[in-house]
């Protein structure tokens, strides 16, 4: 059976995020994947929680209490300051939605240059067979800007370093989202 795009994106996470990892949430956007990563790392693990929105921030905060959730940092901040908060030196894994907040202000989106200094950001500490999924949704005022700049940044990703996957649907109209997944071979 294919799995629709955040059952994927979820799937992958499972299987590469361990008990006491450090995940991230580029992208808070209304708590679902914030939330999944909490429960994946469990109470030994650390979530960092991305989100320029206080109204995303705030969603976010109400689902993790919601379900007791207590390992998560919230940070109203763009995803590209991610070295400036997290000091750890190695990540287990993260998750961007990008375009915008749903049910928001659609002006407000992510963009191909934070976007791009976020990942690498990650890449730098991501521990081996870890996991970066993006969940591209282009449909939108800027996100074809956005998509091409993320495909092209991965595409060019060293293969002795990283397997970059994407998953999409090709019978899917009005521009469906699609999955890039990154994973570390090996930690440099």
């Amino acid at each position: 059976m294919l799995l629709n795009i955040l059952t994927y994106a979820h799937t992958l996470l499972r299987e590469s995020l361990k008990e006491g990892d450090i995940a991230i949430d580029a992208t808070c956007g209304n708590g679902h994947d914030t939330l999944f990563l909490s429960q994946t790392v469990g109470s030994a693990g650390k979530v960092y929680g991305f989100d320029i929105q206080e109204q995303a921030i705030q969603k976010t905060q109400e689902k993790l209490q919601e379900n007791d959730c207590h390992n998560v940092s919230l940070i109203q901040d763009s995803h590209e300051k991610i070295p400036e908060y997290i000091k750890e030196d190695i990540f287990g894994g993260a998750i961007f939605n990008l375009g915008y907040l749903p049910k928001s202000d659609k002006s407000i989106i992510t963009k191909p240059h934070s976007t791009l200094a976020a990942i690498e950001a990650i890449l730098e500490k991501l521990k081996t067979k870890g996991l970066i999924i993006l969940v591209i949704y282009y449909g939108h005022s800027g996100g074809l800007e956005e998509k091409e700049a993320v495909l092209s940044y991965t595409s060019q990703l060293n293969q002795k370093e990283y397997q970059v996957l994407q998953y999409k649907f090709i019978n899917q109209q009005n521009q469906a989202p699609f999955l890039i997944a990154i994973e570390k071979k090996k930690r440099s």
